[in-house]
């Protein structure tokens, strides 16, 4: 068993873009095929530039905030609620085009047999 709180955990820049800031919740090595839970806060116009995982699927959960998400070049809309879910080789890119932070959970999951 293992329990975190948001309210005590560091914050530590998003690897697409330092400048964006998040906070681990359960890393590598915590559960099985698990890249890292986290949850991240981009500021308004703050971009995770485009970029693709080879052997990693992705799930991202809209908290708060307004953005839009590229996968493959095709634009998604974020708002609260919005779940979307990204498979190994998309391309995808997040981005903060509202006037409040972009509050998105996040989680990885690697592939069967694969190491990130």
């Amino acid at each position: 068993m293992k329990q975190v709180s948001l309210n005590t955990l560091p914050n530590q820049g998003v690897s697409h873009n330092t400048a964006i800031r998040k906070q681990v919740m359960l890393q590598t090595g915590d559960l099985p095929y698990l890249s890292q839970f986290a949850q991240a806060c981009f500021e308004p116009g703050q971009v995770a530039t485009a970029h693709a995982h080879a052997d990693m699927h992705e799930v991202f959960f809209v908290q708060a905030g307004q953005g839009s998400m590229l996968v493959d070049g095709v634009a998604h809309v974020l708002e609260p609620g919005v779940c979307i879910a990204v498979e190994p080789g998309e391309i995808h890119e997040v981005r903060n085009t509202g006037d409040d932070l972009l509050v998105l959970t996040y989680f990885g999951i690697i592939q069967a047999g694969e190491e990130s």
